[in-house]
């Protein structure tokens, strides 16, 4: 019980953690391509530091899982290049649906009508978020996102099922190939001194640390949380905006963000709830 609460707050600080991404890479002063790939190379270097051992040996499921998660990441910096930014999110915060769809086909967990109704609470709350800024324009970037999505919900699944042996392998092969990918893209040009310090914090925490807690915590929970409660990142981007630049978020922004924000966070009280109320009706055995 205390694992399954410790997990659902790890799952929250990831989500802060994550959304001060879209800040540091507006404030490094180099190419996307450059920064993902960088910042995924650092990353790297802290799961290594992690990782206790290496479990093997290795599966479909591990290459596909840090194959889908490397597609993720870069989907994303592709989509966010040749769409809006409102579509890139939207889109590739559909994932929830997908893992929803995958739980019960692969995992064998199968959701409850809470799920479901949180699950929708968040697509109605992320499609408020984006409203002002969704167009139908560039559809080459929409299919990233939408690949990207996709890509983060196989991601989820693989690490599900492989939750007690093998999560942080999956990950750092996963930043291991956005930083081999990124490469072509590090060599244009050289960050200055405050870029590197940007690219140390986002590589280190905003995406090392964050990702080895993530890990931790993906055991101890099913996938369709593992997903729903991260989903609050892309919510708190404005609100590093608007405390870093002044930027302020428009009203359906806020509506849209209380929407997710209020209904993940019942989502997860309501767990808590259920398991204090199944622990305490456990018989007692002296």
């Amino acid at each position: 019980m205390a694992e399954r609460r410790y997990a659902l707050v790890l799952l929250v600080l990831c989500a802060v953690l994550w959304s001060t991404g879209g800040i540091l890479i507006k404030w490094i002063a180099l190419p996307a391509l450059a920064v993902a790939g960088m910042r995924s190379g650092i990353a790297a270097v802290v799961l290594l530091l992690a990782l206790r051992e290496w479990r093997g040996p290795w599966s479909w499921w591990h290459v596909s899982g840090a194959l889908a998660g490397a597609v993720s990441m870069l989907g994303f910096v592709v989509a966010t290049k040749l769409t809006t930014a409102a579509n890139a999110i939207f889109l590739v915060y559909t994932a929830p649906l997908y893992v929803a769809l995958l739980s019960a086909w692969v995992l064998r967990e199968p959701l409850r009508r809470a799920d479901w109704l949180t699950l929708l609470l968040v697509l109605l709350g992320m499609g408020c978020f984006c409203s002002e800024q969704l167009t139908p324009e560039g559809w080459v970037g929409n299919l990233c996102a939408l690949g990207s999505g996709l890509a983060l919900a196989w991601l989820i699944v693989c690490l599900r099922k492989h939750a007690a042996t093998a999560p942080l392998t999956i990950l750092l092969l996963a930043n291991v190939l956005v930083a081999v990918a990124g490469v072509p893209f590090m060599l244009t040009t050289l960050p200055d001194p405050v870029s590197w310090g940007g690219l140390l914090f986002a590589g280190v925490v905003q995406l090392g640390v964050s990702t080895v807690l993530y890990s931790k915590a993906i055991p101890h929970v099913r996938a369709i949380e593992a997903v729903l409660i991260p989903v609050m990142e892309p919510v708190l981007n404005p609100v590093w905006v608007w405390l870093l630049i002044g930027e302020v978020p428009s009203g359906w922004t806020l509506l849209g963000g209380a929407i997710v924000v209020g209904a993940v966070t019942t989502h997860g009280l309501v767990l808590v709830w259920n398991t204090l109320r199944a622990h305490a009706e456990m018989p007692y055995t002296a």
